[in-house]
């Protein structure tokens, strides 16, 4: 098969879909893969490394996606890239469709057939290839807060970790699950006073256990949430609902019990955000400020560690991709029912019902499609 893999064209986003690594462990397969110059470069992968292993380098995206019968991406195709996609092709990527009905529409029209990094599951459960980006996103989470709290960035001047003799910040962090625990590392690990609220008491006993008394962990209801609010320093949204528009968990009138200069650090934006007054921005213009209090809400947090980011997503994408370059789309999906958790869409016909339900259209099921 031959697959294709585009430079990143979304703002500010240095990943790259396919390692020079990964491009040789499909050229060992007997697979043709095609990388469009210069795609690694943000990711510190040079065309000759490409070269090196038997890819083939194409000079502009249009060649790759007119060649490519698979498209391996990282984000979600913009505009300019839905419009050169087409029936018969796959589209492997992170989507994050029910927040954007516009791609959605126009992926649709494409006829490509996508499947969604986010909702591919796992044997042991969880989401398997959102993981890795999860876990760098949550990490980065603290580190970008803290330089938001410093005043010349409208912060309060908060220092998280304190110092002897002055308390440290206080962090709250709405979701215990992957985000939620790789954040509370490094937010413990800078000194900080930590509170993890979750819904899941299992997940509450499993983080106490693991960091042993050094974070708070409290039962997520929306009284716990307003007093927490109150003494925040730094709010981190860690709640994700697989495939679907992240719940709203903070209003704009809950901004009014929060201290002037305090961060929201909402790492689900993507998938329509935790706060209301979330919009999406770039690593170069990360922050605004609403009644007081400064928002930081980078829609591709990962890119901005680019090299780390890559290679941890390759490590997870490849087994999935060759299966799909080996067997094609319809029999990886069918012999795999986590692989078919993420196809989201098959030739104008949408399979994703999370997606479906978000946007008033009519959904089939992957099952019905395949005929399994």
């Amino acid at each position: 098969m031959k697959i294709g893999c585009p430079s990143e064209v979304k703002e500010q986003e240095f990943r790259v879909g396919l390692t020079p690594e990964a491009a040789q462990e499909a050229v060992l397969r007997g697979h043709q893969v095609l990388v469009q110059s210069g795609a690694g470069e943000g990711s510190g992968f040079a065309d000759d490394e490409y070269r090196a292993v038997g890819a083939t380098l194409l000079p502009d995206a249009p060649a790759v996606y007119a060649e490519a019968e698979l498209i391996i991406k990282v984000k979600e195709p913009q505009t300019a890239e839905r419009a050169m996609l087409r029936k018969g092709q796959i589209l492997f990527a992170y989507l994050h469709l029910a927040p954007d009905p516009q791609q959605t529409r126009e992926l649709l029209d494409s006829g490509v057939t996508a499947i969604a990094y986010e909702t591919v599951t796992g044997a042991r459960g969880g989401l398997p290839l959102l993981a890795p980006m999860s876990e760098v996103a949550g990490r980065l989470a603290p580190q970008v807060g803290s330089w938001a709290l410093q005043k010349a960035n409208g912060g309060s001047g908060v220092l998280l970790g304190g110092v002897p003799g002055v308390r440290p910040g206080r962090t709250v962090i709405i979701g215990g699950g992957v985000v939620g625990a790789a954040a509370a590392r490094v937010a413990v690990g800078m000194g900080a006073n930590v509170t993890v609220l979750d819904r899941s008491l299992d997940r509450l006993n499993y983080l106490d256990d693991v960091f042993m008394g050094t974070l708070n962990t409290q039962y997520a209801t929306a009284n716990a949430l307003n007093e927490l609010l109150a003494d925040a320093d730094l709010v981190i949204g860690a709640v994700l609902v697989p495939g679907a528009t992240t719940p709203r968990l903070v209003g704009r009138d809950q901004l009014g019990l929060m201290k002037r200069g305090s961060v929201l650090v909402d790492v689900a934006v993507d998938q329509g955000g935790c706060f209301e007054t979330s919009r999406p921005t770039t690593h170069q213009d990360s922050i605004y400020e609403v009644d007081g209090i400064v928002h930081y809400c980078v829609a591709n947090m990962p890119g901005a560690v680019a090299r780390t980011s890559t290679r941890a997503l390759g490590n997870a994408t490849l087994p999935y991709l060759l299966a799909l370059a080996g067997k094609g789309w319809r029999a990886a999906t069918a012999a795999d029912p986590h692989l078919r958790a993420g196809l989201a869409m098959h030739e104008g016909k949408l399979t994703s019902a999370p997606v479906g339900e978000a946007q008033g259209i009519p959904t089939l099921r992957p099952e019905d499609l395949l005929e399994i």
